[in-house]
């Protein structure tokens, strides 16, 4: 799960992730068209196998309620 920190084009962006990591994240082609991401967006990020650490997909957008609910419930922190 992480925070959309940067738009970097191209489909890419910079999440903070909340194990404290930085990724670089695209959204798959069959996502694509159905979700519109912008900064400040909670997602939830599935790391790549090879370069886990530094690069993955993004697979969900939280909507407001979610995250709010999130937040409240102590699962995350902004």
């Amino acid at each position: 799960m992480g925070v959309v920190d940067q738009m970097l084009g191209a489909g890419r962006m910079k999440v903070r992730c909340t194990d404290g990591k930085e990724r670089i994240c695209s959204v798959p082609g069959k996502f694509k068209r159905r979700l519109w991401i912008k900064m400040g967006m909670v997602v939830l990020v599935e790391p790549w196998e090879l370069k886990g650490d530094e690069r993955g997909n993004i697979i969900y957008r939280y909507s407001r309620a979610q995250t709010k609910w999130l937040i409240d419930n102590g699962y995350m922190t902004l």
